[in-house]
C-alpha cells in the first residue's frame, strides 16, 4: 500500500482522512476527566482514534525516510503536511537506522537536504561533510578523534558521504583524505561455497510473513524481506555472516549437501531459527 501524507491508517486498515482527523475533539478543546476517566469525543465521525496515537504512523515516518534519498517534491509535500518529519528516523533492519536527512545526505541530494534542514532537521557528522561544511567536520574530529571513522546508515563511510557532496565538497574530501582512516571498511572474507549455496527462501514460522530470502548482492548474499530492501552482509568465515551495519548481529548457514538447509539469527537475546521452504 502506498501511503498517503493526508491520509493516517489505523492498525485495522481503514483509512482516516486528515480532515476527520481533525475533527476528533475533546469537549470544550481538552480532556474531559469525570470520575478519574478520561473520555474522547468524535465529534463528526465515529472513525477510531489510530492506536499509536500521538506517535506518527510508521508508514509515515518510513515514507519520508525513504524519499528523502531521492524525491525532492514528494519530501515537501509531505513536510507540508507534518513538519516534524524533517527528523523521522527508520530502522531498515538490525539497528541499521537511518534518518531522512541521513539518506539525503549519503545520496549527495543537497537540495532535499536543504530543504529537511528549513524544517527543523538536526545534521550530524555526514550531513557537513556531505555539504562541505569543513569547519564543522574539522572541528568535530579534533574534539572527538577517530570519530572520522564512524560509519553512516547501511555501513556507508565518512569519506563516501563527502565525495557524495560533489565540487562543494572537495575541501572535506582532502582533509579526510589525509587522515587516512575515513573510509575503513572491513573486508569480508571470501566465500568458500559457490554463491547460490547461500541463497534461498527461509521460514520461521507457519505464516506468509514469517519468512525472509537470502538474495544476491552484488556477488554476496543478502537478507531480505518482503517489502523491505536486501541487508548487505560481511562474511567472517565459516559461513557466518554479519549486517554490514550491525556487527555484532550474526547470521549462522548450515548446509546438507550443496544448498544451505537452516538460518540461525543471533541479534542480542533474540533468537531465530529459520529452515529452507524452496
Amino acid at each position: 500500500m502506498v501511503y498517503n501524507p493526508l491520509e493516517t491508517a489505523t492498525p485495522s486498515g481503514t483509512e482516516i482522512s486528515r480532515r476527520a482527523l481533525f475533527q476528533v475533539s475533546l469537549p470544550l478543546g481538552a480532556a474531559a476527566v469525570l470520575g478519574g476517566r478520561a473520555w474522547s469525543v468524535a465529534a463528526a465521525t465515529d472513525v477510531p482514534i489510530p492506536e499509536y496515537f500521538p506517535r506518527m504512523s510508521d508508514l509515515a515516518v518510513r515514507e519520508m525516510v525513504g524519499v528523502a534519498h531521492f524525491d525532492l517534491d514528494r519530501v515537501k509535500l509531505l513536510l507540508e503536511t507534518r513538519p516534524a518529519l524533517a527528523n523521522a528516523a527508520w530502522d531498515w533492519g538490525f539497528g541499521d537506522w537511518e534518518t531522512a536527512i541521513g539518506a539525503a545526505s549519503h545520496m549527495g541530494r543537497r537540495d532535499i537536504a536543504e530543504v529537511l534542514l528549513a524544517s527543523g532537521a538536526r545534521p550530524d557528522l555526514f550531513t557537513h561533510a556531505m555539504l562541505g561544511n569543513l569547519g564543522a567536520v574539522r572541528a568535530i574530529i579534533e574534539t572527538r578523534p577517530g570519530s572520522q571513522s564512524a560509519l553512516g546508515p547501511h555501513g556507508i563511510t565518512l569519506l563516501s558521504h563527502a565525495r557524495a557532496g560533489k565540487e562543494a565538497a572537495v575541501d572535506v574530501v582532502r582533509y579526510l583524505e589525509q587522515l587516512g582512516d575515513a573510509d575503513r571498511r572491513a573486508q569480508p572474507v571470501p566465500l568458500a561455497r559457490p554463491l547460490a549455496a547461500y541463497l534461498g527462501t527461509f521460514a520461521y514460522g507457519t505464516a506468509t510473513t514469517q519468512r525472509f530470502q537470502m538474495v544476491d548482492h552484488n556477488g554476496m548474499p543478502a537478507f531480505l524481506r518482503e517489502g523491505g530492501f536486501a541487508i548487505r552482509l560481511s562474511h567472517l568465515g565459516g559461513d557466518v555472516f554479519h549486517p554490514v551495519a550491525a556487527p555484532a548481529v550474526r547470521l549462522e548457514l548450515r548446509f546438507e549437501g550443496e544448498r544451505a538447509k537452516s538460518v540461525t539469527v543471533r541479534d542480542a537475546e533474540l533468537l531465530v531459527l529459520a529452515g529452507r521452504v524452496d
